[in-house]
């Protein structure tokens, strides 16, 4: 039987930097400090690496550990060279054609590689509806704008995580389209009406919970009708009366990472997590910094052991905390089936029935080695802290190697300069330029020096809105083999069939 300390451990979960654990991390684990393990791009090299880092937590853990990550697909995705990339959410959403059967053999490989490699969980799939185009963190990581579509198409994301032994996490509840402000770096407050939360917001959940949904993430972020005062994370009132008695569900319940600003600046580590707790959340989320990670365990334990925090409270989490780990335990790691040709092969065909074309200019397409093409293509830089930086491909890499004679240029995302341009066509590829003036002022200057123009759209649609005229495609996505399919499409290898909403 778990003490009262092993007990309060369940509920934390924490993360370190490095390829290997720490020894304070590792004895931790030992002690029973700790439930579970985050891991990010930092703790990711090769997957020998990955597969011998997740065996030695394990091996380490006085109880079974819960090893969790990022691995959404697409813009969020931790495991990238070496590993299966996948399109991302809203890429995925524009395929015409039975999409849910895409979502889930694409969620399965996702799934099925990360418990190859010893994780159980993943934070996926968002729920979140996508209504507000200046949100800063979401964009191509939701299904999209409508609710009922964003049910279906989550629900073959759970089933194909879940059927491949990982747990599903639907997030961010209960529902951040609507904000424009990052929660990593400020507190959002929203006005949703709560009929509005129940007909839009709420919606994905329920559909997700019939889908035998395990686990739900919820947001830093005030919901005033719900709670003036507290984060949803923080409240008393949405976990335990919305998601647990409105919407039914029974599984576990985590926060975001509480070291996000929208906690930290308002909260310190002692009050978020005896908060946190309160607001009957189970797994507690310390990502990145040991003092903030010793000080939430040791605090919380304080409050179970001076009757603040009940000890009723702490057992029920345990219990579900204990199904999840049984329901999904990790296995031995195998990396035998890791980036294997038939996952490769998965991942592009759902990458080129993706890729959507707003319109074509008569002749354009596809692009020759006869032709004279220039690509300017706005850099991969990241949108918010949720998108790490990685060495992942640009689309130049992808038609230098068919078309050696296409002229490049890779600017910075926030570029105020424009390379002065000699050529018959340009290929422009954005990056949310519809959030970054200083990228559309770039795009629209561009656009002048060329008689014809070839606009690609490589993250949010929205930015086709920048070309009037002339071809445009959206790739709704620039994870690996989306932009291995746009390449393809500019070349003429198919004729792209996605939807595109603007």
């Amino acid at each position: 039987m778990k003490s009262t300390a092993e007990k309060v451990g369940q509920m934390l979960m924490s993360g370190f930097d490095g390829l290997t654990a720490p020894d304070y991390f590792l004895n931790w684990l030992r002690e029973g400090r700790l439930g579970g393990v985050i891991l990010f791009a930092r703790n990711v090299d090769t997957p020998q690496q990955l597969a011998a880092l997740t065996a030695s937590l394990q091996d380490a853990a006085k109880y079974p550990l819960l090893i969790a990550i990022d691995q959404e697909g697409g813009t969020v995705a931790r495991l990238r060279a070496g590993f299966s990339e996948s399109p991302g959410a809203l890429a995925l959403s524009s395929i015409a054609n039975n999409p849910e059967q895409h979502i889930e053999t694409v969620s399965g490989v996702l799934g099925a590689e990360m418990r190859a490699l010893g994780i159980n969980w993943t934070y996926a799939p968002v729920l979140d509806v996508n209504y507000n185009a200046d949100n800063p963190t979401l964009g191509t990581r939701s299904f999209g704008t409508d609710p009922e579509s964003i049910a279906e198409l989550a629900g073959a994301a759970i089933r194909g995580f879940q059927g491949d032994g990982v747990a599903a996490c639907a997030k961010h509840f209960p529902g951040l389209g609507n904000t424009d402000v990052d929660t990593h770096l400020a507190l959002p407050r929203l006005s949703t009406s709560l009929e509005q939360l129940r007909t839009v917001d709420l919606l994905p959940y329920r559909a997700a919970i019939d889908n035998n949904l395990a686990t739900v993430m919820t947001t830093h972020t005030i919901y005033s009708v719900l709670d003036e005062e507290h984060p949803a994370t923080l409240s008393e009132t949405i976990v335990p009366q919305i998601l647990r008695e409105e919407l039914g569900f029974e599984g576990v319940v985590t926060t975001d990472c509480m070291e996000m600003k929208a906690i930290d600046d308002h909260y310190g580590v002692q009050d978020s997590v005896v908060r946190a707790a309160l607001a009957g959340i189970d797994i507690i989320l310390f990502s990145h910094t040991a003092e903030k990670q010793a000080a939430a365990y040791e605090s919380l334990l304080e409050a179970v052991e001076n009757g603040r925090v009940p000890m009723d409270l702490v057992d029920r989490a345990n219990e579900r905390i204990a199904a999840l780990k049984e329901k999904f335990p990790s296995q031995t790691p195998d990396i035998s089936t890791i980036y294997s040709a038939q996952h490769q092969t998965t991942m592009l065909e759902a990458a080129k029935t993706s890729i959507g074309l707003v319109r074509a200019q008569n002749g354009i397409l596809p692009l020759t080695a006869e032709q004279a093409i220039t690509l300017v293509e706005f850099s991969p830089a990241v949108d918010s802290i949720v998108q790490e930086s990685t060495d992942s491909s640009t689309l130049s890499y992808y038609l230098k190697q068919e078309l050696p004679h296409i002229q490049t240029h890779v600017l910075p995302s926030r570029s105020t300069e424009q390379p002065t341009i000699e050529t018959d066509i340009l290929v422009i590829a954005t990056r949310n330029a519809h959030l970054i003036p200083s990228q559309t002022d770039a795009v629209q200057a561009l656009a002048q020096q060329a008689k014809t123009v070839i606009l690609v759209a490589l993250r949010n649609p929205y930015d086709a809105k920048l070309l009037p005229e002339g071809t445009v495609l959206c790739s709704s996505g620039d994870s690996r083999p989306s932009l291995m399919a746009i390449s393809a499409a500019l070349r003429g290898e198919f004729i792209p069939s996605g939807t595109v909403t603007l």
